[in-house]
């Protein structure tokens, strides 16, 4: 007989791990499904200085505290791929991995958004080889070596900034003149006096044989093609959905993100969603905090609702 779990988290960013804790915290059994790591995401980060409480905490020390808080009041992990979801006539759901099928009375979908691939010529062949898309992963290999960054979002600033100390020199590309994210993050990492911010400018290849050893652009001003030799380069120019498998369960905006209410409810009883996989006009680790407080809220009160 299959364990019937209360609610089935996918995704064990902070979203996730916050609805895992209030519906733990409302007495419910919960199972969370992560294919890649814990924390998302914010694991990738640095440094954040926006989350109430901690003046500075690295994302993936921030991570492993909340997985300590839910591990603590028993939750279940379980580090497998979901290949799909279906509601049952019952009004449960079966939750389909690459290795088994599992039970539940309410699903939520916490799954986040993957790195937005720049798609130019040389990416597929040089990444993990010089094209990378996490600095914090692979920032530390190129230790006094000049690298090259594109992107102008707080993602990049973030890079720029933990790529300058411990980098010879970083280049920063952007499409226009501008950033866009936070202004102190922006006036940080321009203090940085070994970061070179290139603006107007267009990623056309990357160029190298078994390892990258140019980032080849062209110049949006002057129209003219150049070329920057660096043995490393790191994109940050956003992230998509991968919200694919869920279609029949919720509906998509034109972007691929989910359509969901306030309480994040979708068009099928007991799914819900939660986290920056969801159309919402602000992506940040405290809205998909609170997005999975809500989530788990709407979750329980839909079982308590199906059990009367």
């Amino acid at each position: 007989m299959i364990f019937m779990y209360d609610i089935i988290v996918i995704g064990g960013g902070v979203a996730g791990m916050n609805c895992a804790l209030y519906a733990l915290r409302n007495g419910k059994s919960v199972l969370i499904f992560e294919g890649d790591g814990i924390g998302g995401q914010i694991a990738n980060s640095p440094k954040v200085e926006n989350f109430p409480t901690f003046m500075e905490i690295s994302g993936n020390e921030l991570a492993d505290k909340m997985m300590d808080q839910i591990d603590a009041r028993g939750a279940e992990f379980e580090f497998d791929k979901v290949n799909e979801v279906i509601k049952e006539k019952d009004g449960s759901f079966t939750v389909k991995t690459q290795y088994a099928s599992y039970q539940a009375k309410s699903v939520v979908a916490a799954v986040g958004v993957k790195h937005k691939h720049i798609e130019t010529r040389g990416e597929d062949k040089l990444l993990g080889k010089g094209v990378y898309y996490c600095a914090l992963c692979d920032g530390p290999f190129y230790k006094d070596k000049e690298v090259a960054l594109i992107g102008d979002g707080n993602t990049a600033m973030q890079y720029a900034v933990l790529l300058a100390n411990i980098c010879k020199k970083v280049y920063i590309l952007t499409w226009t003149e501008k950033f866009f994210g936070d202004k102190a993050l922006e006036k940080a990492m321009l203090a940085k006096e070994n970061v070179v911010h290139m603006p107007n400018t267009q990623t056309v290849a990357f160029k190298g044989e078994e390892r990258l050893s140019a980032v080849e652009y062209q110049d949006r001003v002057s129209g003219e093609i150049k070329s920057l030799q660096v043995p490393a380069v790191f994109v940050a120019i956003g992230q998509v959905p991968d919200n694919g498998i869920f279609t029949h369960l919720a509906d998509l905006d034109q972007n691929g993100y989910f359509i969901a209410g306030e309480d994040m409810s979708t068009k099928t009883e007991g799914f819900f969603v939660a986290g920056d996989c969801r159309q919402k006009g602000m992506r940040q680790v405290v809205t998909a905090i609170a997005d999975g407080a809500i989530a788990a809220v709407s979750a329980c009160l839909y079982i308590e609702k199906q059990a009367n």
